[in-house]
């Protein structure tokens, strides 16, 4: 077992350090040919993903494919997030996105509403979890969930602000998404004031924890806070922020979190280059930076390999949330392995979850961060192991070239000489592709938006200043 603290005082000079009086400048989107036309093919792949396996009638995008799998509400607001991209770049008309995203407005707009526990898909202005792929009612009983309404509302307020023209199908995209976010009452769900509660269950109420600690949940304390009209208390900003553990793990300081999703889903639709809150104001950081940081301290953990899993190294990395082989152990290399399915993988002080699974979104997501780590990662991992893990819609979901055990995999197939390679592309994980592809190259997500009223109150309330919150919200594009 090799615990965070411990090699939190090694290879502090790794990489090139960056001065703690402010923000490292934006890094430059210009990339070599041959990195440009692998992120030209990632992220049409990826996108494909969101366009061919979401159901055109209803908006509902699979949880995975192409395991037959339930609706994630988060994979829906990813799509939201993707089809405008996709308008973008010539892969789709503006006219077949504005109808993908009605038809999903839409749904989630009619959908039946109310506390009973079948036969419903949602509860004051949230959603379940995860919803029947065809009726679009709560699957099983999965939780009400305050974060991934939270990213649902975030795609559909993207498209409030990119549908901006004066014409009756837009006009109507962006008078749903308000009444779909306004509806959303956050103050119910400060079940123990100031923090917002992780879920709710009609068989038993609010889940017994509350949104704290560094992770993905930034944008929902912002998104909680904008609200017009169901605020989140104004204190839960601050409270979340108590809760932040600031140190160094083999590399400059950050507010640690392992899984690398938590470093990466709130800067989705949020530019928080330049922008600093009361926290840090008093760190002389930003978040983006603060991405930047964690991002080089799991490619530096991936190069020590203190474990010694196979594969690791400088351009083979990245721990997140993401499916694994098997629930199972054995003798590997001559050590014992203890193998597990999806579960949340990371490396930082907070801790150490690592199983040897690698998930390329990990790397991929983290392109506006650190593109001159993340290019070549991308670029060994399609290269060295080929259409095991890199297929229909890009990288399949993640690989663990340690797994040799004799015990068939839960899905997906085992190479006996490169290791197990999932079979299935997750929504969750393809969605951040396509986004931080785009920030990267256009900044595209970012800067529509910027003009998002409630992105901004939210950001206000929270005690956001500085950079572009200080100057007048841009006009229509």
């Amino acid at each position: 077992m090799v615990h965070a603290a411990a090699l939190a005082v090694l290879v502090w000079a790794m990489h090139p350090r960056i001065e703690s009086g402010g923000a490292a400048s934006p890094p430059s989107p210009q990339v070599p040919a041959a990195e440009s036309a692998l992120l030209d093919d990632l992220q049409r792949r990826t996108f494909n993903f969101f366009w061919e396996r979401t159901r055109a009638d209803n908006g509902l995008t699979p949880d995975r494919w192409p395991t037959p799998s339930f609706s994630s509400i988060a994979a829906v607001g990813f799509a939201l997030t993707a089809y405008p991209i996709g308008v973008e770049h010539g892969w789709i008309t503006r006219a077949q996105a504005r109808q993908r995203v009605l038809a999903t407005l839409r749904f989630f707009k009619g959908a039946p509403m109310g506390e009973a526990a079948t036969g419903v898909t949602g509860h004051r202005g949230f959603y379940y979890h995860f919803l029947d792929m065809k009726t679009g009612l709560r699957f099983q009983q999965v939780e009400l969930s305050t974060i991934d309404t939270t990213l649902l509302m975030a795609g559909v307020l993207f498209c409030q602000s990119y549908f901006d023209r004066q014409e009756a199908e837009e006009e109507e995209i962006r008078g749903l998404a308000e009444e779909l976010y306004t509806r959303v009452d956050w103050s119910w769900a400060v079940a123990r004031p100031p923090k917002v509660s992780m879920g709710w269950k009609p068989e038993e109420g609010f889940l017994p924890t509350d949104w704290s600690g560094y992770d993905e949940s930034t944008i929902l304390y912002v998104l909680a806070l904008g609200s017009p009209t169901h605020p989140a208390d104004p204190a839960g900003w601050e409270a979340y922020t108590r809760t932040f553990v600031w140190g160094p793990f083999l590399g400059e300081p950050h507010v640690n979190f392992g899984p690398l999703f938590g470093h990466q889903y709130s800067h989705v639709w949020i530019d928080f280059r330049g922008i600093r809150d009361a926290y840090m104001r008093g760190k002389g950081s930003d978040y983006f930076e603060n991405a930047r940081r964690a991002t080089l301290s799991q490619r530096a953990y991936a190069v020590l390999n203190p474990q010694g899993f196979r594969g690791y190294g400088e351009n083979v990395w990245g721990l997140t949330a993401c499916d694994g082989p098997a629930q199972a152990g054995g003798m590997v290399d001559g050590r014992w392995r203890g193998f597990s399915t999806y579960r949340a993988r990371g490396a930082a002080l907070t801790g150490i979850d690592d199983d040897g699974t690698l998930a390329p979104t990990a790397a991929a997501s983290a392109l506006p961060f650190a593109p001159e780590v993340v290019l070549p990662a991308l670029r060994e991992m399609k290269g060295r192991y080929g259409d095991r893990l890199y297929s229909t819609y890009g990288f399949v979901d993640a690989f663990n070239p340690s797994y040799r055990l004799s015990q068939p995999p839960e899905r997906g197939s085992v190479d006996p000489e490169l290791g197990w390679f999932d079979a299935d592309y997750l929504g969750i994980d393809q969605g951040p592709i396509v986004a931080m592809i785009e920030n990267h190259r256009s900044g595209l997500v970012w800067n529509v938006m910027k003009k998002n009223p409630h992105v901004r109150r939210g950001l206000a309330r929270a005690g956001f200043g500085g950079g572009w919150l200080d100057a007048a919200a841009p006009g229509p594009r």
